[in-house]
Formats: C-alpha cells, sequence, structure tokens
C-alpha cells in the first residue's frame, strides 16, 4: 500500500465532494424517506460503484494515453458540461 497516493487519493476526493449535489441528494432522500441508514447504504454503494468504473477506466486509460491527454480531456469535457448546463440544455 502506497500510503502517499492514499492520502492524496483520500483528500482529492473528500475535498472535491464536500456540499456537492450528491449530499444534497443524500440529505433530501433521508429528510423525505426518514431512513437515513438505508439512504446512507444506497449513496455508500451508488458511489463505490462509480468509483470502482472510474478507477478501472482510469487503469485502462493510462495504458494508452499519456496523463496530460487523459487531464486535458477531462478539463475539456467538464467546460463543455458547464457551457450546457449555462445554456440550459442539461
Amino acid at each position: 500500500m502506497d500510503w502517499k497516493v492514499f492520502a492524496a487519493t483520500f483528500l482529492g476526493v473528500f475535498f472535491a465532494e464536500l456540499a456537492d449535489k450528491t449530499q444534497l441528494v443524500g440529505i433530501a432522500m433521508s429528510s423525505k424517506t426518514g431512513k437515513p441508514v438505508t439512504v446512507w447504504a444506497g449513496s455508500v454503494l451508488a458511489y463505490a460503484l462509480v468509483t470502482v468504473i472510474s478507477v478501472l477506466l482510469g487503469a485502462v486509460a493510462g495504458k494508452y494515453l499519456r496523463p496530460e491527454v487523459i487531464r486535458y480531456a477531462g478539463a475539456v469535457i467538464f467546460i463543455i458540461i458547464g457551457l450546457l448546463i449555462l445554456s440550459g440544455k442539461v
């Protein structure tokens, strides 16, 4: 286990996920259903699945693409999604 990579990943994900729409969904679902443990379990399972998919895609992409290409592609996709949101198409 590379603890430096673990810590960097943990902190990056932790701070990136603070006060995002996922938390708002969790708050809304928990308050609406009154079942916080069930909402927590569903949230953890969903996030774990998304993370597994992301890590697998990153591992495959890392074999064929340079890190700079992946970073720039992610930035372009992020900007496109932002523009679509601002234009009201998403």
